[in-house]
């Protein structure tokens, strides 16, 4: 598709590839197999000298237009979907390092992405350092001769921390590693990794790229020479397979995603200022506030805020689970990117499974709530969070 295209018009166009019926609506494909022309058909598309698809666990049609459409968001050169986020981190590793290798880690990621470095990835003898998402001189320090790999999410989860990707691109390319973006809380509208000198971008597409909570899926995008090569091989065989369905699912709210992500970041700014207002309220996390620790950082790498706020409630745990426990319209869920607004208490959700140490060293108190910022009304929503 022409390069020139704005986001809005690829978000809706890219990946198109319409069959001989002449279908407007992008295609679905259920099918676990393909059919060849003749046998040697078959052998030139098993050897690769021939594009097509064979089988649905590594080429689907409707999987594959997702993945040329993301990519044109992104401005990667290729793109390989995943069953879902997690299973997008874990193809990435696996396809790109061994035994051995060193990965730095911001200690600021999701709870379960710290279990996969911690516990999985560890037994198959890949080596982890977790460092401060905000201070480059740390992943300086922290570099090893067998270091490959950077991993971080910015803004962080759930503190919406800022990593300078420009700064931590030239340390890890100094040290000869590939630095990978959890691009997941901006998305491509806010925020665009690889222009900024990141080598990977991961997302779940469960996230803000489905927008409206109905399937899960992943994403791993860079240049062809790595994700093609590493992480595709590891799909191939191993099969953490995005579906056909949720493929397509996703393609459709792509669609809309400029559209629910201004929307939303909108809103979040104007919440992430009452709360700062409110009484019962000790601190605002948001990247769109002035107060943020990286503001000034926020706003030059992205285009807003975002849509998460997260805030510490005055009286710990037991008056967060209360205001939790007193909202009415707000869904009490660990997921987010939905349109309707979502709630979580992460210390005994999202990043319960982790040490009481490792959530002290992430910043995470008894106290912090996430908020998923939907599309519904602000007034509804200050109503719903105030404290009386």
């Amino acid at each position: 598709m022409n390069d020139t295209y704005e986001l809005d018009t690829l978000a809706v166009r890219a990946g198109i590839e319409r069959s001989h019926f002449g279908e407007h609506s992008e295609a679905l494909y259920l099918t676990s197999s393909f059919v060849f022309k003749s046998a040697a058909q078959a052998a030139e598309r098993f050897a690769e000298r021939e594009r097509g698809p064979i089988y649905s666990r590594f080429t689907n049609p409707t999987i594959k237009t997702f993945e040329v459409r993301l990519a044109a968001l992104e401005g990667a050169e290729c793109c390989v979907s995943t069953a879902s986020g997690m299973s997008a981190i874990l193809a990435t590793m696996m396809g790109l390092l061994k035994a051995g290798d060193h990965v730095i880690v911001s200690q600021s990621v999701f709870g379960a992405t710290v279990q996969l470095f911690n516990n999985i990835l560890k037994r198959f003898g890949l080596e982890s350092t977790f460092v401060s998402a905000t201070d480059v001189s740390a992943w300086q320090r922290a570099v090893k001769p067998n270091t490959r790999l950077f991993f971080l999410e910015t803004p962080s989860n759930p503190l919406t921390e800022i990593s300078d990707i420009p700064a931590l691109a030239g340390v890890a390319k100094k040290a000869g590693a590939l630095l990978a973006v959890d691009n997941c809380f901006c998305t491509p509208v806010l925020q665009k990794p690889l222009e900024l000198g990141a080598d990977i971008v991961i997302h779940s597409a469960t996230k803000y790229l489905d927008g409206q909570g109905r399937v899960l899926g992943g994403a791993v995008l860079g240049k062809t020479s790595v994700i093609r090569e590493g992480v595709f091989g590891f799909l191939r065989t191993a099969g953490p397979t995005l579906s056909a369905f949720n493929a397509w699912v996703i393609l459709k709210g792509l669609e809309t995603l400029r559209i629910r992500m201004e929307a939303q970041s909108a809103t979040a700014l104007a919440l992430a200022r009452w709360l700062e207002a409110q009484p019962h309220v000790a601190r605002v996390y948001y990247p769109g506030l002035p107060t943020h620790p990286q503001h000034a950082l926020a706003m030059k790498q992205q285009k807003s805020g975002g849509a998460i706020v997260s805030f510490d409630v005055k009286g710990g745990r037991e008056a967060a689970w209360r205001l939790v426990d007193k909202t009415r319209l707000i869904s009490i869920t660990a997921n987010l990117g939905d349109t309707k607004t979502t709630i979580t208490h992460p210390a005994s959700t999202t990043h319960g499974r982790i040490s009481a140490e490792a959530r002290a060293a992430a910043g995470i108190g008894d106290g912090l709530l996430r908020v998923a910022v939907g599309l519904e009304a602000l007034e509804d929503l200050k109503a719903d969070l105030s404290a009386g």
